[in-house]
């Protein structure tokens, strides 16, 4: 991180083993049932890239193919994974340039796991305002809305919509 980043930090509990809930992160059968709907792909190594792609809506919508993407920094299955991230929504979302976030999975020892995401954006204005937007019909939510769906999803079998 820079003198000049903003970080975010997000936690959440979910009932859940933490390879369940690493899975659910990592992989694009499950990446596409929660949050955004957009199928994550990752390459799970050091140097490995990561792609979101946009799914059938969000592409009527206008937005690109690819919509976001990264390199995978470090991968510790199934606690800890570090990657940047970077949003191609348009040119100047491109332009504000990768970003950094860290997700860590704890269990708890109680049949649950606490799910961290901390989001360095750096001077990335619009990436900041977009992951910490409250929940609209428009598409807003960022991170939190993306980890109560997530949570949703995994012990209910269903998402919050």
């Amino acid at each position: 991180m820079s003198l000049n980043s903003t970080t975010h930090i997000h936690e959440i509990y979910i009932k859940a083993e933490a390879g369940a809930i690493w899975d659910a992160l990592t992989r694009p059968e499950w990446t596409s049932r929660y949050g955004y709907r957009a199928l994550s792909n990752y390459e799970l190594k050091p140097g490995g890239r990561f792609r979101c792609i946009a799914n059938d809506q969000m592409q009527k919508m206008g937005l690109p193919e690819l919509i976001i993407d990264g390199e995978v920094i470090e991968v510790k299955p199934p606690h800890r994974l570090v990657q940047t991230y970077r949003f191609l929504f348009n040119d100047a979302h491109t332009a504000e340039g990768f970003t950094r976030i860290t997700w860590e999975v704890v269990p708890t020892g109680k049949g649950f796991c606490r799910v961290t995401v901390t989001h360095d954006t750096g001077s990335a204005l619009m990436m900041a305002g977009a992951t910490q937007s409250k929940y609209n019909d428009q598409g807003g939510g960022g991170w939190n809305w993306i980890l109560s769906d997530l949570k949703s999803l995994l012990e209910t079998g269903k998402p919050m919509s």
